[in-house]
């Protein structure tokens, strides 16, 4: 199949004529609905089906778009079928988490082709931790069976305050002048954006996962930290700096626990798998009795022992995820009557105790909840689960290249 050369890509989607823009719509039109047909596609873009028909020959000969046989009707002809052709173009995406990386690529069409999960990775302020980086991600791409010359992009995504726009990082990789795209555009030889995590989760589910139909809804990201992400009307939220979606970082409690921002009695401090982590220690230490104990020392124990012990039904890692789930249901009610949501996803580490954890969210959101608006919310887990972020990040590293 034909392939689109980078360098006819690249002068392609910086065009600002009116053909260019077409081709920008066309696809990402395509990139949310898979297939279409001419017919269609001038509805959609309010356009003749001549002038819609001129530009899908041309995408279709430049190797943009391929059919996908005919649509079948009750009578009469049956138009043809468009679609992303797959071995066009590949994109990557980098997710960051605590402790460990993700890489993963994708086609064309959004197809997941290779994914590499939970490399080891020390997350550090520094130019070498960044160089580190882009040895781990060269040493994927030279791996692949394709060539580097066919990754059209990359997308990194990480926690905390991300201006995806501009492409600096504020909580972590900031460096004063230059913003951190630019420094890994310039260190891989290939564009490269970044995002917050929570919404690259969000996006994972609104096009793969547990999203499909609702364009209003909210990703709970209840990981080392607590973030959401937020999609209104079918489009990511991020505010006037990418900073939306700060979650955890709300005053909650008077705990006089310093979060990692500085600041004290923050949401996160007491919903999120490090105050999971806290708690689960201080009550072993206090006396009380795990399974986990017979495995390991107090000292020794890790989140996954955790997770492994709710998945063997300890008492003790289970009262703590269900209390964690009754006070996340309040906050998260209160988010509810805020954006009355089609949908809520709970996701992030957390989310790996199940119904332990989404039954308590449930039960404190329809008790606390004007009726109204909890009725109207789907409260799921993620279905993408622990590839969530990283599927996301691949397909934002596809649609960032076509943003109009």
């Amino acid at each position: 199949m034909k392939h689109i050369m980078k360098e006819q890509l690249s002068a392609d989607i910086q065009k600002g004529s009116k053909s260019a823009i077409m081709k920008k719509h066309i696809i990402t039109y395509l990139i949310y609905n898979e297939n279409s047909t001419i017919t269609d596609l001038a509805k959609e873009m309010d356009l003749s089906i001549p002038t819609v028909t001129k530009v899908i020959d041309e995408m279709y000969e430049q190797g943009y778009i391929d059919e996908y046989g005919k649509l079948e009707t009750s009578g009469g002809r049956h138009p043809i079928l468009y679609g992303l052709n797959p071995d066009s173009a590949y994109f990557i995406g980098v997710a960051l988490t605590w402790n460990s990386l993700h890489i993963g690529l994708i086609n064309f069409k959004g197809d997941l082709l290779k994914l590499q999960m939970g490399i080891p990775f020390e997350r550090q302020d520094t130019m070498e931790c960044i160089q580190k980086l882009c040895h781990h991600i060269e040493t994927f791409i030279a791996g692949l069976s394709i060539s580097k010359e066919r990754i059209m992009h990359i997308n990194v995504a990480l926690c905390g305050r991300v201006n995806p726009d501009l492409g600096y990082s504020h909580s972590f990789f900031n460096f004063g002048e230059r913003p951190l795209a630019e420094i890994l555009t310039g260190e891989m030889g290939i564009e490269v954006s970044i995002e917050n995590d929570s919404r690259a989760m969000l996006y994972g589910e609104y096009i793969k996962g547990a999203l499909k139909g609702s364009r209003n809804a909210l990703f709970i990201n209840i990981d080392w930290g607590l973030g959401i992400g937020i999609l209104i009307d079918g489009k990511l939220y991020k505010g006037k700096s990418g900073f939306s979606g700060e979650f955890g970082h709300t005053y909650g409690y008077d705990n006089q626990i310093i979060c990692h921002c500085g600041k004290k009695g923050c949401l996160e401090t007491e919903n999120s798998c490090s105050a999971l982590y806290r708690k689960f220690i201080e009550h072993l230490k206090a006396g009380e009795n795990s399974i986990v104990l017979s495995e390991k020392r107090i000292e020794d124990i890790t989140l996954e022992d955790i997770f492994n012990a709710i998945s063997k039904e300890d008492l003790l890692a289970i009262e703590l995820v269900e209390e964690i789930g009754q006070q996340l249901g309040l906050h998260i009610g209160s988010l509810i009557n805020i954006f009355n949501p089609d949908t809520v996803i709970i996701g992030g580490e957390m989310s790996n105790a199940g119904d332990f954890l989404l039954q308590p969210i449930i039960s404190t959101v329809r008790k606390y909840t004007l009726s109204l608006m909890s009725r109207d919310s789907e409260i799921v887990l993620s279905k993408l689960k622990s590839q969530a972020s990283i599927i996301g990040s691949c397909l934002m590293s596809r649609s960032r290249l076509f943003e109009a």
